[in-house]
């Protein structure tokens, strides 16, 4: 696709499109993933997550819902059929991320760096973690972030896909603040966050989906 073919905004379809990506790369990474839990943490991210997503999939609405409302529906399957941590906290952050959407029919540059912040809020206040604390946070936040600076949509995904993919690779240096990767102190250090890095493939997925267009 050329530069000048590249999306202006994206529709309720291309949000539906980023979800079954996004379900598809969390299946081809579920193992991988629930190694890098299984080395600070339960060790069930992946297939939690894998399921979690599957059921979103399944949940999204047909006919011309708005692409907030798609959110909203995945975000509360994904409540609805994920265990541990990752239901509540996935779940929350694309229903914020959706209500942010409200009834445009479109999404575009701005209202996705407002979408991924509120996002970020949502998570943050329901795990109560900083940036820094060796969590999702550390990924979606600079995908927030980056998103808010960019001026249209192309630049936007990319590079929250980036910024993303950057704050969990900086997790491997942290030591754990939260959750049970906390308790093993200097011993969480070396490893990637597993929620950070299934955070970098939900917006790897939203470009994988703007750039197919």
């Amino acid at each position: 696709m050329s530069a000048g073919d590249a999306p202006s905004a994206l529709s309720a379809a291309d949000v539906a499109a980023w979800i079954r990506r996004a379900a598809e790369l969390v299946a081809a990474d579920a193992e991988h993933l629930t190694r890098l839990d299984a080395a600070i943490g339960d060790g069930d991210h992946g297939l939690n997550l894998d399921r979690g997503f599957a059921a979103a999939v399944a949940a999204l609405p047909s006919g011309d819902a708005a692409p907030g409302k798609v959110l909203i529906a995945a975000g509360r399957a994904i409540v609805s059929k994920t265990g541990g941590a990752s239901g509540p906290l996935y779940g929350t952050a694309l229903r914020r991320a959706g209500k942010a959407f409200g009834d445009a029919a479109e999404i575009d540059a701005a209202a996705l760096g407002a979408g991924l912040q509120a996002a970020l809020d949502g998570v943050r206040e329901l795990g109560q973690a900083e940036p820094g604390d060796k969590t999702m946070v550390d990924a979606l936040g600079p995908a927030a972030a980056a998103a808010l600076a960019a001026a249209d949509l192309p630049s936007a995904v990319r590079a929250a896909a980036d910024a993303a993919s950057e704050g969990a690779e900086a997790t491997v240096a942290m030591r754990a603040r939260k959750g049970r990767a906390s308790y093993l102190g200097e011993r969480s250090v070396g490893h990637m966050d597993p929620g950070a890095a299934s955070t970098a493939l939900l917006l790897r997925a939203l470009a994988d989906v703007a750039s197919s267009r």
